[in-house]
């Protein structure tokens, strides 16, 4: 029923890990272009280019696709962007869009750059609209890749993406600008967000890849409680609402689950032990959906 663009390159393995968590595999043999997910809603599925999905899914070669939004930006497609996907290459599930001269440039803010400088970026759309706006004319030149090489040597100032900034530090150049915040969105073509058939199953996809993303950093504790405990244990358990509590059969115990932060477990689980929680469990937890 529905059409899917996946991105290549660096949003590849954290795209396949979603879906594959989802439940939803995505199988891929050597060098193929046409995988194909064991699900009824989804009948093909590309692996393209993130530059390029935005626009093809925008013209109706595809129902839904995932891409940046520095690319929906920069490409101007229409599509509706249906869920934040907050993941990454390195997992933080934000990118920058940012601005780097050579460290030893008097250049401090964006607008200290000089009329007529060199810029190099793979994003000529949205750096010429961001110059335009300052009010500087300078030389847009498209890079086909390893924009930071180019400065100082050959640009003099770099637009280029970056989530820690370690790549550009490393060659001696330093950010004094963000031109966009980004992170990976899941887009739908608007005719097919229209078509009631085919937003259900949209919608059922979205509800499988936002519940992984959701229990992502989460587990479930499980433990039984004396119920003389039991006021004091649940003032300091965390919840999505509230704990859920239920009466052991037959006995002066309760039973009480929770969701946690997966980073705050080291120092829970010793205090609930300390405050009388018995037969502790922690359970990984696959998909959260609200």
């Amino acid at each position: 029923m529905l059409s899917l663009a996946l991105p290549k390159g660096s949003l590849e393995e954290q795209t396949l890990l979603l879906f594959k968590e989802a439940d939803l595999e995505v199988k891929v043999g050597f060098r193929d272009y046409n995988p194909s997910i064991a699900d009824p809603r989804l009948s093909k599925v590309k692996i393209l280019r993130p530059q390029e999905i935005p626009k093809y899914v925008e013209d109706g070669y595809f129902d839904l696709g995932i891409s940046g939004w520095d690319w929906v930006n920069e490409s101007g497609a229409d599509v509706e962007v249906i869920a934040d996907l907050p993941y990454s290459k390195q997992g933080s599930g934000i990118v920058r869009l940012v601005m780097a001269v050579s460290e030893d440039s008097d250049v401090k803010r964006p607008e200290e750059i000089k009329p007529g400088a060199r810029v190099t970026t793979e994003f000529p759309n949205l750096t010429r609209r961001y110059f335009e706006k300052l009010g500087i004319p300078v030389q847009v030149h498209y890079s086909y890749g390893a924009s930071e090489a180019k400065v100082p040597d050959l640009m003099d100032v770099v637009i280029d993406l970056t989530e820690t900034g370690t790549t550009l530090r490393k060659n001696r150049l330093r950010i004094i600008g963000t031109i966009l915040e980004s992170s990976t969105k899941l887009l739908a073509n608007k005719k097919a967000w229209r078509d009631p058939a085919k937003r259900k199953a949209i919608e059922e996809v979205m509800t499988l890849l936002l519940g992984v993303i959701e229990a992502r950093g989460k587990v479930l504790l499980s433990m039984n409680v004396p119920e003389e405990k039991l006021a004091e244990i649940v003032a300091i358990l965390p919840a999505m609402k509230n704990p859920t509590v239920s009466k052991l059969y037959n006995s002066g115990y309760y039973a009480v689950e929770t969701v946690a932060p997966k980073k705050d477990v080291n120092i829970l689980i010793p205090k609930l032990k300390e405050k009388g929680a018995q037969d502790i469990l922690e359970i990984n937890i696959s998909k959260i959906v609200k």
